[in-house]
């Protein structure tokens, strides 16, 4: 089991409103139903009639307050109205709890890093804004059982983290996510002082075990969510006849994940950057798709999987990845993609996003994730708005 270490708490970022009639009704329908099946008829000369009669109507209500509480509480685990009220030191829900409301959006920080920079913040805030009706997770490998964060933590990201009532924070714990799946002898026997490429790799067997465990879709932590992604299940190119690993998303218990894991194992070379990610996720597709270049704003589709295009997260290629940093012309306009990758890895000397500067990436900050934007234009110190190395 997962620890649970933080909840959200009241603030901004609101969900949307639950259809309280549609279930309301559905909640007195069952009601209807239960006293339909309990209520039995009773022979005029039974003396203990009455009693019997009480004790039903006891049940009934009971019964009902019981059914009607549940659906409450399914409402508000969907919606995040129910977490508003939760006190984060109660430690109320696991990760397997939130995992199991289904569609969950991933990030993953593999560092020790205990303060979400604000790029991480900008991705995991776009996409609670974008994805109001879904979980938004941010596993940290340096949180730990004992660690409790809370809104008025020294830590300035968790604060604004806090304030959106789909965002969830837990410690990644390595071996209890690999439990169950090829990953967990691969972990048992590798030793992470001896692999230079230990953060990415470690990131990469760790969104696919947990994607083929609970579904959802992963994201990397320099990703900034513009749109919803109208697929289910779907690999990201990177250019034609390449996959990314950085944004994917299947339905749980996949066979292509499952595959995944077992030739992550199988061709494992921890000297080779990306042979676990990218390269890895590129010719377990050529196993089953014929894979041909991309024509136009076309996406590709094989044995149900979509590989959408590049212009879908990838408009902007790695090569050119300084344009991010660039006075922005409103070219390209993005109309046809649904996040954008930053290509954080590529930037060594940790250009960062300068209020005023009219940048892409300012601008996309602005639009996508105005609290971190708000953040900051507020600080008086500079900070680093691009350093974090969980980032392919």
């Amino acid at each position: 089991m997962f620890p649970t270490v933080w909840v959200s708490s009241p603030g901004r970022g609101a969900l949307r409103e639950p259809d309280w009639h549609h279930d309301g009704n559905q909640a007195m329908e069952k009601c209807r139903f239960l006293r339909t099946i309990i209520r039995h008829p009773h022979p005029r000369h039974d003396p203990k009639g009455p009693r019997k009669a009480r004790m039903l109507r006891k049940i009934q209500i009971c019964l009902c307050f019981f059914f009607v509480s549940g659906i409450l509480y399914e409402i508000s685990l969907l919606s995040g109205c129910f977490f508003s009220y939760v006190p984060m030191s109660k430690h109320f829900l696991t990760p397997e709890q939130v995992l199991n409301l289904g569609k969950s959006i991933i990030f993953l920080e593999t560092t020790e890093r205990l303060e979400p920079t604000p790029l991480v913040s900008c991705s995991v805030e776009s996409a609670a804004r974008i994805y109001q009706d879904r979980p938004i997770i941010l596993f940290m490998k340096g949180l730990s059982n004992e660690t409790v964060l809370d809104v008025n933590s020294s830590y300035a990201a968790f604060s604004l983290l806090s304030s959106m009532k789909n965002v969830f924070i837990f410690p990644l714990q390595m071996e209890t996510v690999f439990q169950e799946t090829p990953l967990l002898q691969w972990y048992n026997q590798v030793i992470p002082e001896q692999e230079k490429n230990w953060i990415h790799i470690s990131s990469d067997a760790s969104r696919l075990a947990l994607i083929w465990k609970y579904g959802g879709i992963y994201m990397d932590t320099d990703v900034i969510s513009i749109r919803p992604i109208p697929e289910e299940t779907f690999l990201a190119a990177q250019k034609s006849k390449f996959s990314s690993n950085g944004i994917f998303g299947f339905p749980a218990r996949h066979k292509f994940i499952w595959d995944c894991m077992e030739n992550f194992v199988l061709k494992y070379n921890g000297n080779i950057w990306g042979n676990q990610g990218p390269f890895l996720m590129t010719r377990m597709l050529k196993t089953i798709c014929n894979l041909t270049d991309f024509q136009g704003m076309e996406d590709h589709s094989c044995q149900n999987i979509s590989f959408l295009n590049p212009k879908r997260f990838y408009p902007i290629p790695y090569p050119a990845w300084g344009r991010y940093y660039a006075v922005w012309d409103k070219s390209p306009n993005f109309n046809h993609s649904y996040a954008l990758h930053l290509w954080n890895f590529m930037n060594r000397n940790r250009k960062a996003v300068v209020a005023g500067s009219n940048t892409l990436a300012e601008n996309l900050y602005k639009a996508y994730c105005p609290t971190t934007y708000q953040d900051l234009i507020q600080n008086a110190k500079p900070r680093d708005f691009t350093d974090s190395e969980d980032v392919a």
